[in-house]
């Protein structure tokens, strides 16, 4: 295990130092800075459209968005705007991850959480408490240690056809099972942690076969199995795109990214370490960091969806009993008089 532990810290080692040796390298720490730039201002810029929508045509998009809707969200240029951004946002994390390694890119992905809290903040009047701070952190810090951890002790190899055919499988798996979930029970409910979650889970799968396309493509092997996965990874990013805009409808803009930079390679990291056995000769210590690290992220996202000033204070303006009368009235709205 220390001999192991050696080896894996000096090949970090070598990749961070390389970082600075090389100037190209370099490149790729802006890079992800602006892709977690174009992420946070995309997300809010999405959420805002899908609230004008919900407004002007009276229709509340907690139950999944209609056809409709989705056609008026194409006339909204807040939200074409948003959806711009997002796209720029891939293909700076994409262009950063090809130039750096991913121990330096992949936290910095988090600090759209951050520029999106904020955001959200001047925006809407909904300062952020402590308790949603620490959450925050929470997440932050565990998916910074998660992905650390995994940059030390992962080695990246060969994707075989009997892997690439467990995930696609397990894709479909996933997709069936979230799609039944949404229609029994989801979408009556509007629970903003179930879009946040599934669109994190489909995520992480669109990363992994985006990361086995393109290295087929390289390699020129193109078969069934490389289209399979291409229909596989539009199917993904379609429902995960879908549940993306629904989270909008029931949740803050800060809320959603959380949930994404938290669980999307959460579930990337899963996949190659049970899947693609990237880390087949880690120890039992190794496995339990992962396991803390994950715990703390998601305790993260849980604890701010449920300490969001944003959301505490959407839930007060209804209109329930509230004291021992049932006399309090809801509060007024930040930046409104009382």
């Amino acid at each position: 295990m220390p001999a192991l532990l050696d080896v894996s810290f000096n090949d970090v080692a070598d990749d961070l130092v390389g970082v600075f040796r090389d100037p190209l390298l370099l490149t790729g720490i802006p890079l992800a800075l602006l892709g977690a730039f174009f992420m946070s201002f995309g997300a809010q810029y999405q959420h805002r459209g899908v609230s004008k929508v919900e407004r002007i045509l009276g229709e509340s998009g907690a139950g999944g968005l209609t056809a409709r809707q989705f056609l008026h969200l194409l006339r909204r240029p807040s939200w074409i705007v948003g959806t711009v951004m997002l796209g720029l946002a891939i293909v700076c994390q994409l262009a950063a991850l090809s130039v750096a390694p991913l121990i330096v890119v992949q936290p910095l992905g988090a600090i759209s959480l951050v520029i999106t809290t904020l955001l959200n903040a001047h925006i809407t009047g909904h300062r952020p408490t402590g308790a949603s701070i620490r959450a925050i952190i929470a997440a932050v810090g565990g998916i910074f240690v998660f992905v650390t951890i995994a940059a030390f002790v992962a080695t990246e190899k060969p994707v075989t056809q009997l892997q690439l055919v467990v995930i696609l499988i397990s894709l479909a798996v996933v997709l069936l099972a979230l799609g039944s979930v949404w229609w029994l029970w989801a979408r009556k409910h509007g629970w903003p942690l179930f879009y946040i979650a599934a669109s994190g889970v489909l995520y992480g799968f669109v990363a992994t076969l985006a990361k086995v396309i393109i290295e087929r493509l390289k390699a020129t092997d193109i078969d069934v199995l490389t289209i399979l996965c291409g229909v596989a990874l539009l199917a993904a990013v379609g429902l995960g795109a879908y549940f993306v805009q629904t989270a909008y409808s029931v949740g803050p803009p800060d809320l959603v990214i959380a949930g994404l930079t938290v669980i999307d390679p959460i579930v990337a990291v899963l996949i190659g370490l049970i899947v693609l056995q990237e880390a087949s000769t880690a120890g039992v210590g190794v496995l339990i960091g992962f396991a803390v690290a994950g715990a703390l992220s998601i305790y993260g996202v849980i604890s701010l969806a449920r300490n969001h000033p944003q959301v505490v204070f959407d839930s007060q303006q209804v209109e329930i009993q509230r004291g021992a009368r049932g006399d309090g009235p809801p509060p007024a709205a930040p930046g409104k008089g009382r």
